[in-house]
């Protein structure tokens, strides 16, 4: 099946999992399970060609003239992603069925579309080679995320939650799109696979500072670091299936997914492994140490997912062949363990409607087989062999003492990993095993849909730790040797021996259970500290966004008032400065020689500038009306003596036009009105107006001291019967050459006619009542 069928499938399935999840009972549960299930599948069929370090493709026309192509590209990364995306995303709609069972039909039937659509987003991302084509479904995985995340829309923390990823997401993702733009203009290509063999080509471009810049604000963002880690912490509000998935294996991984991609594209520029390395170990600390702070269940879950995030990002900073193994084998460990721990944390806030951890004990009494899987993947997650997360902390500690790094970012990672050491044991001990009298009864027990997901992975999470050898072949070892750009001779084993790295990994654990033994006193100690407010970010977001908006209101008291007149003088003002300051950057313009004075136009442009003094002087409307009409007719007079009598013609009629129009609106209005301007005001006004006609003075001068390019008018001259089969060359600019232009002009007079015509007819019929 060829890649683009998958996607076209999985958006199909979507439409088709969400009618199905409406039939309710069984069906409604399970049917929609087998729309990622058979996705899943289809991926397995390209296993023979991935293990053997091949590469799936498939293309499909798009926008052809734009150079954009729906390119689809399967190696070994993506091929992981794949996999983890529709397997995890099948036990998640599973799960979401028995956690929506007592939800009506429609409700679970919305949430399961947006999860399938969110999956078909992740897939297009991770699959497409053409830059374009994923920053679409990049997009996606935003506004789908942000539908999720608000999914309960009566709930003000879900919809702030909601607001604040969109926010945040799509804003890096527009500096994404700048940096695409950038390596398509400095490559001529969008494609990605390109981008990371122009490796030199990119190291040397003139626009390398703001593509990585632009490149490190959309990956940072999407992945939560720093300065932009609290966004995903606040996405808890959204249903606990949503959490499993965009923890585990979604959205967040998108940025690291982008980082490995370009890591061979800017393997020669220091700055992009120096920025990952300091960036993450920075989100590792801030995280680890926000999970100790963390009242929520899910909310310590979802700062230990920060804090993950932080050490890919870390690896992938890192150089060697060891850091892209455990890159692979990280994403795959971190997957499996947090996917499993969400669902244990779901189903124990389900049955007691109890998001508090510290309130929370005993469930092993009405939940047993959860406490079972939470304790399996808690272990994996504390990196406690046999399990898969023991191997993938062994290849991190491996990956640091073999860069070219100094000893910090060893010891940051084994703080980190030690609080992750604790955050594993108090997810799963406190909640299932201690306090036995915290909880008397629980709403429900447990299901098979509830169940299989979390006790499958955390099987699986000892599973894969006990035969590292295939898991290796068929998932670590493909995905390392894409992401490294090289084959890598991988060993991903449990036992390496008595190496540097195991007594960094017991360093670790024993740091752990010290944290562990000493949670509550932390914990307390940390809450009741006045400076960790202070420094909160998600609070200095929401300052920052109050001040904006304060700004946004006091500006718009200021400059939308209801004052037309203050409108129309800030609009030229802002003109009158930009065009000073053009002319004063340009440093001089050029005049013409002013050598004759025709008098006949001379004595219409003195009549049209009395005009216009009659009009912005006058109290009488009737006055200034006559002043504005000697302005319209003097245009029209100096068309006739410069040959255009056709032009004329139109002035005449169009000025003839406005002034019966404005004439039937005056003799419904006072014929004199007091004046409502300070002489303060008088002087601004006058002041924008002399400098605006001294601008457009010195433009016109200076157009005219340029010699005439006539070959635009020689071009109408000739073509204007040959083309348009048209005598009058003007006619034919008018309504062959500029005929949009024209119907458009039309279409404005004709509209303002009809609202005056309106306006009149209301105000007559209003008189009459």
């Amino acid at each position: 099946m060829s890649l683009v069928t998958v996607l076209i499938l999985a958006a199909a399935g979507s439409f088709l999992g969400w009618r199905l999840s409406a039939l309710g009972g069984v069906a409604g549960r399970l049917l929609p399970v087998f729309v990622p299930a058979g996705l899943f599948v289809s991926f397995l069929f390209h296993w023979p060609v991935i293990t053997t370090g091949g590469v799936v493709t498939d293309m499909h026309a798009w926008v052809p003239s734009l150079g954009v192509a729906l390119n689809l590209r399967l190696d070994g990364f993506s091929y992981l992603f794949t996999l983890l995306i529709t397997g995890i995303g099948s036990l998640v709609t599973l799960y979401a069925g028995a956690y929506f069972a007592d939800a009506p039909g429609e409700h679970r039937a919305r949430f399961i579309f947006l999860i399938l659509i969110f999956m078909t987003a992740m897939l297009g991302t991770v699959l497409s080679d053409n830059l374009i084509v994923m920053f679409v479904f990049w997009e996606a995985t935003s506004l789908t995320s942000f539908m999720l995340i608000g999914f309960d829309a009566r709930k003000p923390e879900a919809r702030r939650a909601a607001l604040q990823s969109l926010l945040i997401t799509a804003g890096g993702g527009l500096a994404l799109f700048g940096a695409i733009l950038l390596i398509g203009l400095e490559l001529g290509s969008f494609s990605l696979s390109n981008a990371a063999t122009s490796a030199g080509q990119l190291a040397q471009s003139p626009y390398l500072a703001g593509i990585l810049v632009l490149l490190f604000l959309g990956a940072f963002t999407k992945s939560a670091q720093f300065p932009f880690h609290f966004w995903l912490p606040q996405a808890m509000a959204a249903p606990t299936p949503a959490s499993a998935y965009l923890h585990s294996a979604t959205m967040v991984k998108l940025g690291i997914y982008l980082l490995g991609r370009f890591d061979a594209a800017f393997a020669q520029v220091p700055a992009f492994g120096i920025t990952l390395v300091v960036v993450g170990s920075l989100t590792m600390l801030i995280a680890a140490f926000n999970a100790l702070r963390a009242t929520g269940y899910k909310a310590v879950l979802a700062q230990s997912t920060v804090a993950s995030l932080g050490i890919l990002v870390m690896l992938i900073g890192l150089d060697g062949e060891v850091a892209a193994v455990a890159t692979a084998g990280f994403i795959l460990a971190h997957a499996l363990y947090k996917a499993a721990l969400f669902f244990c944390a779901g189903t124990a806030i389900h049955a007691t409607h109890i998001a508090e951890l510290r309130k929370l004990g005993g469930l092993v009494r009405f939940l047993p087989f959860t406490a079972a899987a939470a304790v399996l993947a808690s272990f994996s997650m504390a990196g406690l062999p046999p399990f898969v997360g023991f191997i993938s902390k062994e290849y991190l500690f491996e990956a640091q003492l073999e860069s070219g790094w100094n000893v910090v970012p060893v010891v940051v990672a084994v703080v980190v990993n030690g609080i992750m050491v604790a955050v594993a044991g108090v997810v799963s001990l406190r909640p299932f095993f201690l306090g036995r009298d915290k909880i008397s009864k629980v709403d429900h027990g447990e299901t098979l849909g509830l169940l299989f997901g979390p006790l499958l992975l955390g099987i699986l999470g000892i599973v894969m730790g006990l035969i590292p050898g295939q898991v290796t072949r068929h998932l670590v070892g493909p995905a390392a040797t894409a992401l490294y750009g090289a084959p890598i001779d991988t060993s991903f084993s449990l036992w390496h021996g008595i190496t540097p790295m195991l007594f960094l990994s017991l360093a670790a654990v024993g740091l752990g259970a010290v944290l562990a033994w000493k949670w509550t006193p932390i914990h307390d100690a940390l809450r009741a500290a006045a400076w960790t407010q202070k420094i909160d970010a998600d609070r200095i977001y929401h300052k920052t966004v109050a001040a904006i908006l304060g700004i946004a209101r006091g500006s718009t008291r200021w400059l939308q008032n209801g004052d037309q007149r203050r409108y129309t003088a800030i609009v030229l003002a802002m003109l009158l400065a930009s065009c000073l300051w053009v002319i004063w950057r340009t440093g001089s313009f050029a005049l013409p020689e002013f050598d004759t004075i025709l008098p006949l136009p001379a004595l219409l442009l003195i009549a049209a500038f009395v005009g216009a003094l009659v009009a912005a002087q006058a109290n009488s409307l009737i006055a200034a009306l006559i002043g504005v009409g000697i302005v319209g007719y003097g245009s029209a007079l100096l068309f006739v003596l410069n040959g255009a009598p056709d032009l004329a013609l139109t002035q005449f009629a169009v000025e003839t036009l406005v002034l019966v129009v404005i004439m039937a609106v005056l003799l419904r209005l006072p014929t004199r009105t007091q004046t409502t301007r300070t002489k303060t005001e008088h002087r601004f006004d006058a002041a924008i107006a002399i400098g605006f006609a001294g601008i457009v003075f010195i433009g016109l001068a200076a157009m005219l001291a340029i010699p005439f390019d006539d070959r635009i008018s020689l071009f109408y001259g000739e073509t204007s019967y040959t083309e348009a089969l048209g005598h009058n060359v003007v006619n034919v600019i008018l309504v062959d050459y500029r005929a949009l232009d024209t119907l458009g002009e039309t279409a404005v007079v004709a509209f303002a006619t009809m609202g005056a015509w309106a306006l009149l007819r209301r105000r007559r019929t209003d008189r009459k009542g």
